[in-house]
């Protein structure tokens, strides 16, 4: 498995000194997945949680629903110019009777670690249809106070930000404030598609009992992966886009921003959302 750090030389310059020093600089490497041997898309990742990235990468993009659907992931051979297996290859076998509709999930391209929606191959292929509807489902209150502890135990988590500052990462914690996983990454829908993957690998989705947390902003295709799980809110220590509060409020969604300290901005289904 490829490391998810990297060392580089840096010319250092501070206002009373200049150095020359190696710095520790996050990994970035392709994922190029496959799907019963056909080239389905590739991912700018950091590796690591490979396996988790893919099943919640399925699961978002509406392909599969539960962990019985797939029957086998499996690396392929990729060798890099010394014969050393790169593990940048990963093909996914579904289940018997598991099928795929014509276009569901194919990108035209490579995604960035910036963007995964603009692979899409046509706007009718943005929004995808989830199997857990948050209007079908009870959905836990959420005390604000326990909201707010969720920044901080997130950060205490990100163990290779520490080292590089140059990673996304998500979360999943319970209504009650417990931490149940945390997944890190150069892209931010990569950490959410590892944090979902883990979930569906742990047989808990629809995750309805969930708060899913992430450490920027809160993207329309961010709310789409979490209403693809089913769950029922979101939290971002940063803003919104306007699409993303409008699939939010369409979708059932709570979707929390700028959640920093002691305050924090509810868009959509405040209900859910217990002050004292």
């Amino acid at each position: 498995m490829g490391r998810v750090t990297a060392r580089r030389p840096v010319l250092r310059i501070t206002a009373d000194r200049v150095s020359r020093r190696p710095d520790t600089l996050a990994v970035e490497e392709p994922l190029e997945i496959r799907l019963g041997g056909d080239a389905l898309t590739v991912t700018m990742r950091t590796p690591g949680h490979d396996i988790d990235l893919v099943h919640g990468f399925l699961l978002a993009e509406g392909m599969i629903g539960r962990r019985e659907d797939v029957a086998a992931v499996r690396y392929c051979n990729g060798v890099d110019e010394n014969g050393a297996n790169t593990y940048n290859v990963l093909d996914v076998a579904l289940a018997p009777g598991v099928t795929v509709g014509e276009g569901v999930g194919r990108r035209s391209f490579a995604t960035t670690s910036a963007c995964g929606v603009c692979g899409k191959e046509s706007l009718d292929q943005v929004r995808t249809r989830t199997r857990f509807p948050l209007t079908d489902a009870e959905s836990p209150m959420l005390a604000a106070a326990t909201l707010t502890t969720m920044p901080d135990t997130l950060r205490g988590k990100q163990q290779v930000f520490a080292s590089t500052g140059g990673l996304h990462a998500a979360a999943l914690f319970t209504p009650d404030g417990e931490l149940l996983a945390v997944r890190e990454d150069v892209g931010r829908h990569n950490a959410v598609d590892k944090v979902l993957g883990w979930a569906l690998t742990d047989d808990r989705v629809p995750l309805s009992d969930s708060v899913l947390m992430v450490s920027g902003r809160a993207s329309f295709e961010l709310v789409q992966k979490a209403v693809m799980a089913g769950v029922p809110m979101l939290a971002a220590v940063s803003a919104p886009s306007s699409l993303a509060v409008d699939l939010a409020a369409e979708s059932g969604l709570t979707l929390v921003g700028f959640l920093r300290g002691d305050t924090m901005n509810v868009y959509t289904a405040t209900e859910r959302i217990k002050v004292d």
